[in-house]
C-alpha cells in the first residue's frame, strides 16, 4: 500500500496531468470557436451585398451620432458613402445628409454646406438637407443662398412649417438690410408727390415757417425775387424742385442782405427730409436749434422735425431726447405731444401714446389731425386691453370728429380703417367715398378701397383696378406700388410683383423703408426662382404671405 506521501505524489501527478489536459481541451475548444466565429463573419461579409454593407455602416454611424461620438459617426458615414453602389442615389443622399448633421454638431459649416449640396444634387426636394444647409448659410451670413434654401423648404411644405417661416423672415430682414445699405449710397433724391408734401406740412399746427409760406403779405409779384421769397413762390406754385436751391441762395447772402436765414434753414431742412436727405436735413435743423436768440417756436419745431429724422434712422433714444427738450422749451406746443404720440404708437407704447395725444388735443382741440389720431389710439388701446368702455367712447369720438372736421380726409380714412377692422364694410366704403370727395388726388384712398373690396367681397380684379387707379393718379405713391405688389404675389404674378416692388424702392426715402421693401421684393424673386426650379405650381405660390 503506498505511503501517504506517495499517494499525494500520485494524486498530484494525476491532478497535474488532468489540469494540463483540461487546459489543452479549453484552448482547443476556444480556438475552434474563434475560428468558427471568424469564418462565420467572413461568410457573413461574403453574403452581404455592397448596399447592405453600406446600410450597416450607416446604422452604426447613426448609433455613434446618438452617443455624441460625431467623429466616429463621420468615419462610418464615410465608409457608407464609399461602399454604396452609385445607383442608390436616394440612400447616398441620406448618407451625405447624415454626415452633414454630424459636421453641424462640430460647427464645421463649410463641410455642412458641402455635404448638404451633394445630398440635394441627388435629391433636389430633400427638405431636411435644404433646411440644414439654410441654417449653415444663415450662420455664415450667406443671405442670398440661405433665402433660396429656406424658400424651397417653405414651398415644399406649403408654408406649413412655422420654424421655416420664422427663419425666412430673419433671413429676409438681414438681406434687406444688406441691399438697402448698398442702395442708399447711390439713391437719387426724389421729390415726393404733391399729396405727400401737403400731408407732411399739414401735420404741424405750430410751424412758423409754414405759416409764413401761406401768408400773402410778402411782395411776391414785385420785381425779381431771390432767396427765401423765391422759395416761397416756388412752394406756392408747386415747383418744389426749386425750393432747396432758392433756400441755399438765401443762406449764401450776406447778413445785411438776408432777412430769412432761419426760415431758409427750416424750409430747406423740410425738403431735405421729404426727399430723404436726412443728414443734410439734420444739419440744417441743428443749426437752428443752436442759434442764440432764435424764436423758441421755430426751435421747438426744429426739435420735433429732428426727432422724426432720428426715428427714421433708428436712433430711438436720441429721438425721444429731442422730444423731451421740445417739451421743456415749448410745454404748450401741441405738436410736441402729437408727434411724440405717433412715435410712441409705432413703438407699441400705446398707453403713453394716448397720454400724449390727450395732451395735444387739450392744447389744440381744433387740430383735426391730432384729434383723429387720439381717437385711433384710444381704439387700439381698447382692443389691446379689451376695455369695452374705451372702445365705445372711441367710436363716438370718431363720429364726432367726422362731424366737427368735415373737410379733413384723414378723419374719414382712419375711421374707415377701423370700420374695416370691425368688418363693418359698407360703412367703411361710405367713409372712403367721403374722403375721396374731399381729396380726389389722394392715391392712398384708392388703395385702401381696393383692400376693403378684397376683404369684403373677394373681388380681386376690381381691387387691383382701384390700386392701379391710385397709381395713375399719383405715380409717386410708394404705398400703392407696395400694396399692389403684395396682391400680385398672392395671385402668383411674381414678375409683375417684383417690378412693382422695385418702383416702390426707387421712391423710398429712408434706409428703414428700403429694408422692408427689399424684403418683399427678395421674397418674390426667390419664390420665382425656386418655383421654376422645383416645378411648384401657382396654387402653392398663393400661400405666400
Amino acid at each position: 500500500m503506498p505511503s501517504t506521501s506517495l499517494k499525494w505524489q500520485i494524486a498530484f501527478g494525476l491532478g497535474a496531468a488532468g489540469a494540463l489536459g483540461l487546459a489543452y481541451w479549453y484552448l482547443k475548444t476556444n480556438k475552434t470557436q474563434t475560428i468558427q466565429t471568424v469564418e462565420s463573419t467572413i461568410d457573413k461579409e461574403k453574403e452581404e451585398t455592397p448596399f447592405q454593407k453600406a446600410q450597416r455602416f450607416k446604422s452604426e454611424g447613426n448609433n455613434m451620432f446618438k452617443k455624441g461620438k460625431y467623429d466616429e459617426a463621420i468615419n462610418l458615414y464615410n465608409q457608407a458613402i464609399d461602399t454604396i453602389p452609385e445607383e442608390f442615389k436616394t440612400d447616398l443622399s441620406t448618407y451625405y445628409q447624415n454626415r452633414a448633421a454630424a459636421y453641424e454638431q462640430l460647427k464645421k459649416w463649410s463641410a455642412v454646406i458641402s455635404d448638404c449640396t451633394k445630398a440635394i444634387e441627388l435629391n433636389n426636394r430633400y427638405e431636411k438637407a435644404l433646411y440644414r444647409r439654410a441654417k449653415a448659410e444663415e450662420i455664415i451670413k450667406d443671405w442670398e443662398n440661405a433665402l433660396d434654401d429656406i424658400t424651397s423648404v417653405c414651398l415644399l411644405q406649403n408654408f406649413g412649417n412655422q420654424n421655416a417661416l420664422l427663419m425666412a423672415d430673419r433671413v429676409l430682414k438681414e438681406l434687406g438690410k444688406k441691399n438697402a445699405s448698398e442702395a442708399i449710397k447711390t439713391r437719387k433724391p426724389v421729390i415726393p408727390s404733391k399729396s405727400f408734401i401737403k400731408t407732411y406740412f399739414s401735420s404741424f399746427s405750430h410751424d412758423p415757417v409754414y405759416k409764413k409760406l401761406l401768408e400773402t403779405t410778402d411782395p411776391l409779384g414785385l420785381g425779381d425775387l431771390k432767396g427765401f421769397l423765391k422759395a416761397k413762390l416756388a412752394f406756392a406754385t408747386e415747383k418744389y424742385e426749386e425750393v432747396i436751391p432758392a433756400c441755399t441762395e438765401e443762406l449764401n447772402l450776406s447778413e445785411s442782405e438776408s432777412s430769412y436765414k432761419l426760415e431758409a434753414l427750416s424750409l430747406r431742412a423740410s425738403f431735405y427730409f421729404l426727399t430723404g436727405q436726412f443728414k443734410e436735413a439734420e444739419e440744417d435743423l441743428t443749426a437752428i436749434i443752436e442759434t442764440e436768440d432764435a424764436d423758441p417756436l421755430i426751435v421747438v419745431n426744429s426739435l420735433v422735425k429732428r426727432s422724426s429724422i432720428k426715428m427714421q434712422t433708428d436712433r430711438i433714444q436720441d429721438c425721444l431726447a429731442d422730444f423731451d427738450k421740445a417739451a421743456e422749451l415749448g410745454p404748450n406746443v401741441s405738436d410736441v405731444y402729437h408727434h411724440r404720440g405717433q412715435v410712441k404708437l409705432l413703438m407699441e407704447r400705446t398707453d403713453e401714446a394716448r397720454s400724449d395725444f390727450q395732451k395735444a388735443v387739450e392744447l389744440n382741440p381744433n387740430f383735426a389731425v391730432a384729434v383723429v389720431q387720439k381717437c385711433y389710439t384710444d381704439y387700439r388701446y381698447a382692443m389691446q386691453t379689451q376695455d369695452v368702455g374705451i372702445l365705445m367712447q372711441s367710436m363716438r369720438d370718431f363720429q364726432a370728429a367726422t362731424e366737427k372736421f368735415p373737410d379733413n380726409p384723414e378723419t374719414f380714412i382712419l375711421f374707415a380703417q377701423i370700420k374695416t377692422e370691425k368688418q363693418e364694410f359698407q360703412e367703411a366704403e361710405e367713409l372712403y367715398q367721403k374722403a375721396l370727395l374731399i381729396d380726389p388726388h389722394n392715391a392712398s384712398i384708392y388703395v385702401h378701397r381696393g383692400l376693403l373690396l378684397l376683404q369684403w367681397k373677394g373681388e380681386i380684379e376690381n381691387s387691383v383696378e382701384l390700386m392701379r387707379q391710385g397709381i395713375r393718379i399719383d405715380e409717386k405713391s410708394e404705398f400703392a406700388y407696395e400694396t399692389l405688389g403684395t396682391v400680385e404675389v398672392q395671385r402668383g404674378n411674381l414678375v409683375l410683383a417684383i417690378e412693382l416692388f422695385n418702383k416702390a424702392i426707387s421712391l423710398a426715402r429712408s434706409e428703414m423703408e428700403m429694408v422692408h421693401l427689399f424684403s418683399l421684393r427678395d421674397a418674390a424673386a426667390s419664390q420665382l426662382k425656386i418655383s421654376s426650379k422645383l416645378g411648384v405650381g401657382p396654387d402653392l405660390l398663393r400661400g405666400v404671405s
